[in-house]
């Protein structure tokens, strides 16, 4: 039938397409970012500290200079003895622990207490941020420029002196001061909210006789990069939005491997550095221009780095001026990321989590999603009714194809007639079959439509299964403990009764294996195509996409399965409604007299 081929063209090349990304695309890409990593630690290992001093200039009225702290020793020690060797402030708040480095003022030890790096409660909960002189050294450090006269202004290496509170908390605020010998004195208040938001308020006071310039800078580095292959589906690297007006700005961590890449000159906006499910991000002071960069450094410790600096700001004798930085340090949870936004009004902040091309549709399935979740309490148990739900959206243009589907079968006489009577003469064939179309008002190709519009809307639930750190470690029922990885079971040891681990690539789980069986249903409920090679594409394409959607987040597998028998039960009921004839169990009666035929 010519819906039926149009049909299985469709599914073929979505296939293909799958099948072109996970071969030829992903399968190298995570081979080579391996080798890349294994690279980067031996010249980590290899690679001789090197230190290099660099000059501020003044220029006019604004500060010119290179920025400060870009030379840095390689990692020597391990995490517990770089914060035992200086001073700090603890930080100890609902959501956060760790301390601030008073060398610089840094926030450079940080972990997230409600999250674990597995599913067990008992593993250790994440760690952000760690000192610079360790192999995994993550910070963020904000700090100053001088110009001429100005003295030696808060940088890497400044101490400061704790003026008030001994521990950060979302309740109490801790504030640090420092006096240089030119009689300007910096006091910076740290404050920090119930979830992952720093505020660093700097109140700078020119107590000597001449006016002086200095520019403000911050930075985001990190010494080592994720070690989980990325895929195309998620950003992981530099990003930022750069300027109130700017649009969203991603960089791979490779992109700057060879040369820093200079953002324009921007008022407004925000830059940082983003994981899959953590994100550290800098929003200077929105009235003042400045200049960002991505970039990595070779120098000493290899390592990568977000920093921006604004243009100068002088301060007269007897004045001073105050300066207001947001730093967030956490995870990307949807409701607290989108409160940030509008809340400290940072533009386009909801972008530092990926939600994709199709943003439009994607934010909006993750809220339907965590809608049905404070209702039901188990992400699973939602996936199953957003996906009610879409049927129930799709549902005019799935009866239109199934529709379409019943006049095509009506045809299929005429269609013979047509066939027997023009031969091998195709294309009076072509415009008889066209005439025919037109007399029955019938369109060949409306039963493609429906499948090709919820394309989107699959890609869209696989970016909110992948991304979303709600998801992560989410269970669902019985063995599956976290919807965001694959299905841990394998049949290969029938089902962990065997003491061994299954092959990667032979990896089965049970969710794809019901995946397949709904998949071979919904496929069995349509006329096997007369073309042999499409007949084949038919009867080999579950099994295919078995063991392909093995390897995916077992909450999509469990969507696909209950996608597709939902999809069973809609064409049986539409198919029924026109009339038409349902062929699933002829079909597999069918297949299997086939089979017993050709074993005797």
């Amino acid at each position: 039938m010519q819906n039926n081929r149009n049909y299985m063209i469709a599914i073929a090349l979505s296939v293909l397409i799958v099948l072109g990304w996970q071969f030829l695309y992903m399968n190298p890409r995570i081979a080579a970012q391996r080798e890349a990593q294994k690279q980067a630690e031996i010249t980590q290992q290899q690679t001789a500290a090197k230190t290099d001093a660099t000059a501020a200039k003044t220029s006019g009225g604004t500060v010119s200079g290179s920025m400060p702290g870009t030379s840095q020793a390689a990692a020597s020690v391990s995490r517990d003895e770089a914060i035992a060797k200086s001073a700090r402030v603890k930080i100890d708040t609902e959501a956060l622990s760790g301390s601030i480095n008073l060398a610089g003022a840094r926030l450079d030890d940080l972990k997230l207490k409600g999250y674990h790096e597995t599913v067990d409660k008992t593993s250790p909960i994440i760690t952000l941020f760690s000192p610079s002189d360790t192999a995994d050294g993550y910070f963020t450090e904000l700090g100053y420029i001088g110009g001429a006269g100005s003295g030696t202004v808060p940088g890497p290496n400044t101490v400061w002196t704790v003026a008030d509170g001994d521990t950060l908390t979302d309740k109490t605020p801790v504030t640090l001061t420092y006096t240089n010998d030119q009689g300007l004195t910096f006091n910076r208040t740290i404050s920090v909210d119930d979830r992952y938001m720093f505020k660093v308020e700097d109140s700078i006071s020119n107590g000597g006789e001449k006016a002086v310039s200095i520019a403000p800078y911050g930075r985001i580095t990190r010494n080592s990069i994720p070690t989980a292959p990325s895929t195309y589906v998620l950003h992981e690297g530099f990003l930022g939005v750069i300027g109130s007006d700017g649009g969203l700005v991603e960089e791979k961590y490779k992109s700057v491997d060879d040369e820093a890449i200079n953002n324009a000159k921007a008022t407004g906006g925000w830059i940082g550095i983003t994981d899959k499910y953590w994100a550290t991000a800098i929003v200077p002071p929105q009235t003042i221009a400045y200049d960002s960069r991505f970039s990595h450094f070779k120098d000493g410790q290899p390592r990568y780095q977000a920093d921006y600096k604004d243009d100068g700001v002088s301060i007269e004798p007897g004045k001073n001026v105050s300066l207001t930085n947001l730093v967030f340090a956490g995870a990307k949870e949807v409701p607290v990321v989108d409160e940030y936004e509008a809340s400290y009004n940072i533009p386009k902040f909801d972008l530092v989590i990926d939600w994709g091309w199709f943003y439009f549709l994607t934010k909006p399935m993750f809220k339907l999603m965590d809608f049905f979740y404070r209702h039901v309490g188990n992400f699973g148990v939602a996936i199953l009714l957003t996906t009610i739900l879409v049927k129930l959206v799709f549902f005019p243009l799935a009866s239109k194809q199934y529709a379409s589907m019943a006049n095509m079968k009506r045809m299929q006489p005429k269609m013979q007639e047509l066939k027997e009577k023009f031969g091998d003469d195709k294309m009076a064939l072509q415009k008889a079959t066209m005439e025919l179309y037109k007399q029955e008002k019938i369109n060949p190709v409306a039963g493609c439509w429906p499948m090709l519009l919820q394309i989107p809307v699959f890609f869209s639930l696989y970016k909110v299964i992948y991304i979303t750190i709600e998801m992560r470690h989410a269970p669902f029922f019985g063995w599956i403990h976290d919807l965001s990885a694959p299905d841990p079971t394998s049949i290969l040891n029938l089902f962990g009764v065997l003491p061994f681990d299954a092959p990667g690539f032979l990896h089965l789980g049970i969710w794809p294996l019901i995946m397949g069986i709904t998949m071979f249903l919904q496929m069995r409920m349509n006329p096997t195509p007369p073309d042999p090679t499409q007949a084949m594409l038919f009867n080999w394409m579950p099994l295919v996409f078995m063991f392909m959607l093995a390897s995916f987040p077992a909450g999509l597998v469990i969507y696909w399965a209950w996608n597709n028998t939902l999809s069973v039960l809609q064409q049986a009921v539409i198919m029924k409604r026109h009339g038409v004839k349902i062929e699933l169990f002829d079909n597999l009666k069918g297949l299997f007299r086939r089979r017993t035929a050709q074993s005797k």
